[in-house]
């Protein structure tokens, strides 16, 4: 079954993006490149908010990320997932950051398989401060492999 199948069996749904201060999703060579995308959720991990809401927050991330990818490339299919940067709001004694940013690798698993084209690099950091005081912020590369 392709990514974009496996989306629809998730319910995602995608529209198209507009273009806006800066370009989210950029093509180099045989790379997509995307932009931190942020979460909805705003807050600090270990401070309120629990680390399954920063999981979840993760996962909207990919979600729009997704999305970006999607409108710039005009499909999920044919897509190796080769970095994931996660940057997580939190507290100085928090240490969980990589289980928030395995709500945004858990996504593209399923979508790529852990074994197959979603099996990835990946940094998990924890930040005094994300913009806007969100709690998550993830950016990705893939490359093209169709």
């Amino acid at each position: 079954m392709s990514a974009e199948q496996k989306a629809g069996e998730l319910g995602l749904t995608f529209t198209p993006v507009e273009p806006g201060y800066l370009n989210l999703c950029i093509q180099t060579g045989n790379l997509l490149m995307t932009s931190g995308h942020v979460s909805d959720l705003k807050g600090k991990l270990g401070d309120g908010v629990s680390v399954e809401q920063g999981y979840d927050a993760a996962r909207d991330c990919m979600v729009k990320i997704l999305n970006s990818v999607r409108s710039s490339h005009g499909t999920l299919d044919g897509l190796k997932v080769i970095k994931l940067l996660g940057c997580v709001n939190s507290t100085l004694d928090f240490t969980d950051q990589h289980l928030v940013i395995n709500g945004a690798s858990d996504l593209l698993h399923e979508l790529y398989g852990k074994e197959g084209d979603g099996f990835h690099a990946r940094s998990a950091l924890g930040f005094a401060a994300l913009p806007t005081g969100v709690a998550v912020e993830v950016e990705a590369i893939f490359e093209i492999i169709e």
